[in-house]
């Protein structure tokens, strides 16, 4: 792994020697960079933190996995065995620490990159980075994640509460909550978890907001885990897999009316195609079902030091932490090469790359029912065998 206090690589002008530059150290950058080098195609990672795998540094404790360590390989190194079927957090980075050891990944780290434009000769991509570093690559992958920046939205009355509030991002453990009254905003697997850990660690009261109700999977039945069924389907029309998916649910699912969760009625795979995955089941049904979380409506603002909810109700908890998601933060960067769409999301992912704008690409940047993990390596490996015919045909031409 490089030193970050390295000097910066000069930029190069002969085509045929830049490198492809990956730009972010997690899962998919690191995939990329494997798949690349394994081609003999040379690529260079640019992590703005000083080690790799940040986002998965910096997640809450208990996360693990939702899916399957056999399937949550990335290509050129599997998980340990030792780390179980689900794999937990800390381990997650063991392995990555491992994977860029183990494959010899060029990597560059506490180097940012705050915009990305063509080349003056119009062959390859200029990368503005910190430090009044250029950079200049005959290619470039984009995998700084959809977790790129913590988002709480913009409650009326937000900024002058003076109640404890925090994202979900700063939550590591239930301990500071032991015998306090929390309450958790949004009902995506983060919040979910975080519901259930504070339960267990012995909050006092845990209140659960949600706005949209979610559609509940339970992680494994009978041995057979959520992620297979996602793979089976992936390929399927949407509407099929909506109609499947109701009976089933109905089948393994107790129905949480009462308690404030009744069944969704919009369908699960069109939710997934519109970037809402399904949580995952890791206690929150029970919790739920025995009154240890309770559900109440989404927030709608904040007044005299109390948390207004739909509908009216007033509500002083001793401290709220919003599971309100991320902004991925890519306007900066790309925003001027018109690559994005309305929501700031890449027009496309993986081996295919914008009209406009041919050598540049986008990975981990979907929610896909399958597994992020397993689509990042699928993806690293198309990026890598598009980019090496095009290697051959420039040395040809």
């Amino acid at each position: 792994m490089a030193d970050s206090t390295a000097p910066a690589q000069p930029a190069v002008h002969n085509h045929a020697d830049r490198p492809v530059y990956v730009i972010g150290g997690g899962p998919g950058g690191l995939a990329a960079a494997y798949a690349l080098r394994a081609r003999g195609i040379r690529a260079v990672v640019l992590e703005k933190s000083d080690r790799v795998g940040a986002s998965w540094r910096g997640h809450y404790d208990r996360l693990r996995l939702h899916t399957t360590r056999r399937l949550s390989g990335l290509p050129g190194l599997t998980m340990p065995r030792r780390f179980g079927r689900w794999v937990a957090r800390d381990d997650v980075v063991r392995y990555l620490e491992k994977y860029a050891e183990v494959n010899e990944l060029e990597i560059v780290t506490g180097v940012e990159v705050s915009r990305i434009e063509r080349s003056a000769d119009g062959t390859g991509w200029l990368l503005h980075a910190t430090g009044g570093r250029e950079l200049t690559g005959r290619a470039v992958v984009v995998a700084t994640g959809t977790n790129h920046t913590p988002r709480i939205p913009d409650w009326p009355g937000r900024d002058t509460y003076t109640g404890e509030l925090l994202h979900a991002a700063d939550y590591r453990n239930a301990q500071p909550y032991a015998g306090r009254d929390v309450l958790v905003v949004g009902v995506g697997n983060t919040g979910a978890e975080i519901a259930v850990d504070l339960v267990e660690g012995g909050a006092s009261r845990v209140r659960l907001a949600v706005r949209t109700v979610p559609h509940i999977l339970r992680r494994s039945t009978a041995g057979w885990a959520a992620q297979y069924t996602g793979i089976l389907v992936r390929r399927l029309p949407v509407r099929l897999v909506d109609r499947l998916a109701g009976p089933v649910a109905k089948l393994t699912m107790p129905d949480l009316t009462e308690q404030g969760l009744p069944r969704p009625d919009t369908g699960l795979y069109s939710r997934v195609k519109e970037g809402s995955i399904p949580v995952q089941d890791v206690g929150l049904i029970d919790a739920v079902r025995k009154g240890k979380v309770e559900v109440v409506a989404t927030v709608e603002s904040f007044e005299d030091g109390k948390v207004v909810l739909a509908g009216g109700d007033r509500i002083e908890p001793d401290a709220v932490i919003a599971a309100t998601g991320y902004l991925r933060s890519l306007e900066q960067l790309v925003g001027h090469l018109g690559v994005l769409d309305a929501r700031g999301k890449p027009v496309v992912n993986g081996a295919h790359t914008p009209k406009d704008a041919p050598g540049l690409y986008f990975t981990g940047f979907t929610n896909p029912i399958s597994g992020m993990f397993r689509e990042l390596a699928i993806d690293a490996e198309k990026i890598a065998k598009v980019l090496a015919k095009s290697v051959r045909k420039s040395a040809v031409s």
